[in-house]
Parts: structure tokens; sequence; C-alpha cells
């Protein structure tokens, strides 16, 4: 049987993941990830050099893929925020990782993030110039809020996720109409 390269990389990225996201950085296992990737430790360690290495590159293939799929666009902030919302509600392990990102990574170091969010906020600004978004906050006020909210239901205390919950549908309009009003001129 011949072998994959790329197959083998990406079935260790895809085990990262679910490890990462479960366990963060600090209780992954390469152990774990190499048996669920079908692969050795040896090829995570070639191909990622350590452990974190490896989640940095989950972390920038999750977040480039988040970036892409929610499509910003600095004026209309309600459609973001309710494409964000369903990429949080159908990948889960974006959210997870993250906070890990955010626990494990506090000084910020990924490029790829700072640029997006660099993008972000000149979008935002364009568009308070052109008038279309308020002026209240600044982007990068507006860009913390409008991130809030959109992964607002994901953030339950168990006790508030035991109770009746509206349905995703009516927690998706909440979420664009809670930005819709803030971000309004």
């Amino acid at each position: 049987m011949a072998r994959d390269p790329e197959a083998t990389r990406t079935r260790i990225l895809d085990a990262a993941e679910t490890e990462f996201a479960t366990f963060g950085i600090a209780g992954a296992r390469v152990d774990r990830i190499a048996e669920n990737a079908s692969a050795n430790k040896a090829m995570i360690y070639k191909y990622f050099g350590s452990k974190d290495e490896l989640f940095d590159a989950v972390f920038a293939r999750t977040a480039v893929s988040f970036v892409d799929a929610a499509a910003f666009d600095g004026a209309d902030l309600p459609g973001y925020a309710g494409r964000a919302f369903d990429l949080f509600v159908r990948f889960p392990n974006t959210l997870r990782l993250a906070n890990w990102y955010q626990l494990e990574r506090p000084e910020g170091s990924n490029a790829a993030v700072r640029a997006s969010n660099k993008d972000k906020l000149d979008k935002i600004a364009a568009a308070q110039e052109a008038g279309l978004v308020t002026t209240a906050y600044s982007p990068l006020e507006l860009l913390t809020v409008v991130r809030g909210i959109s992964m607002s239901w994901s953030f339950h205390t168990p006790e508030l996720a035991a109770l009746r919950q509206p349905s995703q549908t009516r927690r998706r309009e909440i979420v664009i109409e809670s930005v819709r009003r803030l971000t309004q001129p």
C-alpha cells in the first residue's frame, strides 16, 4: 500500500483538533492523537515538530476556515454575527479551540489572527466613516461585542443550559437583531 503523506497529515490534524478541543494544550496527549489518527508519534513530530507547534497548526487551520466561512463585512455586522453563530453551532470545536488559545496563549502570538483582526477593524472603521455603522463605539469595542453576542448562546452555565431555550432559529434571530440594534447609525 502506497503511503499518502498529505492524508496522514490531515488525519493527524483532525485527531489533534478533537484532542485539543477536549483537553487544551497542556492536557492533550500525543499518544492519543497518534492512535486516533492511525499514525505514529514519530510522524507527528516529523510533520509538526512539537505538541505546541501541532496546536498552532490546528488553531491556524480552524481560524482560517472560520474567517473564510464567516465572510466578514464591516458594513453588515448583523449578517456577520448570524454567520458566526451558525459556525459556532455547526463546529463547536472552533469555539473550544479559541477558548484554549486564549487561556494557554494569552500573548496572542498567531500572526494570521492578528492580521484578520486588523482587517476587521479597518473594515469597521471604513463603514463608520461611510455612515453605515454607529460611531458610538470604537471599531475594537464593536468587534468585541459583536463577537461576544455571536457566541453568547454557546457560553451558558450548566444551570442555564438546562432550562428550556428558544429554538436555534430564534437564538439566531436574537443574535442578529441585537447586533443590528447595537450597530445602527
